[in-house]
This record gives structure tokens, sequence and C-alpha cells, in this order.
């Protein structure tokens, strides 16, 4: 197996469109090489913990109204050309992230990340949830098929915080400044939302490459 890490935030819609086209590329070639794991990256570390007014935020972020207006009307497009159903207009509040990314991490540990990594994004994205909340966090941990009672306990802690933090912070300094990022056999950087066709032809590459070596 060859290494695919995936650097990403929840709240990051072309996280959400890239890891869509990622994963019809590879259900297109059922044979493909990759593991995943997903690693964590803030697109607002500094975000306070109850996070913020999506719009107050966006506005902010974008320096105002009509630019933020601009730039998710091209994210949209984009994700209509994916075949992706966004409700933005749902979304009310813009959350702190570590702690959907301790429940990635420790979904990771069961083998479930990508599940919950799929529905972290489906509650933001199309249900306007909170994702910074724990009710919200500890529903999907149960859907996915993680113990809820024991997620609720550990997001009452702050078990991983430390670690995730310096690992949001070793990647920034690898220098990943974006996300998505996908990292291939721990070599290779690809950066943004790639098209299904680019990791089609990345895929057929490498398994020639490993036929070639067998």
């Amino acid at each position: 197996m060859i290494r695919l890490d995936i650097f990403s935030d929840p709240i990051c819609p072309w996280c959400y469109i890239g890891k869509t086209l990622l994963d019809r590329a590879l259900e297109s070639r059922p044979n493909h090489p990759f593991s995943v794991e997903w690693h964590p990256f803030q697109l607002n570390p500094d975000m306070p913990a109850e996070g913020m007014d999506r719009r107050a935020y966006l506005e902010g972020k974008f320096g105002g109204k009509q630019q933020a207006v601009e730039v998710y009307g091209r994210i949209a497009e984009a994700a209509k050309a994916a075949g992706i159903e966004m409700d933005f207009a749902a979304i009310q509040r813009t959350p702190n992230t570590l702690n959907a990314h301790r429940l990635i991490h420790w979904a990771g540990l069961e083998g479930r990340q990508n599940a919950v990594v799929a529905a972290l994004f489906r509650a933001y994205f199309k249900d306007g949830r909170d994702i910074g909340h724990t009710d919200t966090l500890v529903d999907i941990a149960k859907v996915c098929g993680m113990d809820p009672e024991a997620t609720k306990r550990l997001l009452a802690t702050d078990a991983d915080c430390a670690d995730l933090t310096a690992r949001d912070t070793d990647a920034r300094q690898k220098g990943v400044t974006g996300v998505p990022a996908f990292l291939i056999a721990q070599q290779y950087m690809m950066p943004g939302a790639q098209p299904v066709e680019t990791w089609q032809n990345v895929i057929d590459e490498l398994l020639e490459t490993i036929a070639t070596k067998d």
C-alpha cells in the first residue's frame, strides 16, 4: 500500500469537493494502492472555542459582503459541477474545528476515519449543523459506529488537543499553506481539489510502477 496523507479542515468547502472527486477516482479504480489517512489543518486556529457568526466571519475574511458573495458563488459553481449539494444559507455559525479534528483522529484509531470525515462535511455543508458543538460530534460518532458515551467523555477533556495542534503546526512548517493538500508516499504533494481524471492518471501510473517492480 502507498500512503495518501490528506490535510484538511471539515469547514473547508474545497476539501469537501476534493474528497468527493478523490472518492470517485478510488471507486473507479478498486485496485488502487492507497492507504488514506486524514490530518488536521485548521483554517482558523485562532477561532474562539464557541465559534462565531457565519456572516460576520465571511465578511471579515473576504473584506465585505460583496466579496464574500463572489467567492462563494465560485465555490457553489465548483460544488455543482462536482455533483455536491451545499446549503450555505443553512450555515449559521463558523465553528472552531479542533474538536472535530479530535473526532477524526479517534475515528482513525477505529478504522472509521473516512466515514467520520464524510459525515462532518455533510453535517456542516448540507445540514447546516454546528460541528463545533459536542452534541453534534457525539451524534456523528454514533452514526459512524463509534461509542457515543466514550466520545462525549473524551470531548469533555483536553485529550489529544496538544498533539493535534502540534501536528497542525508541523504541517505548516513543512510547507502546507492551504487545504486540501494531498501527500503521496510521503514525497509528492498535490495541492487543491484535483479532477477525477488527474487522480485516475496518478493511480494508473502508480499501479504500472508497482507492476514493473514486481
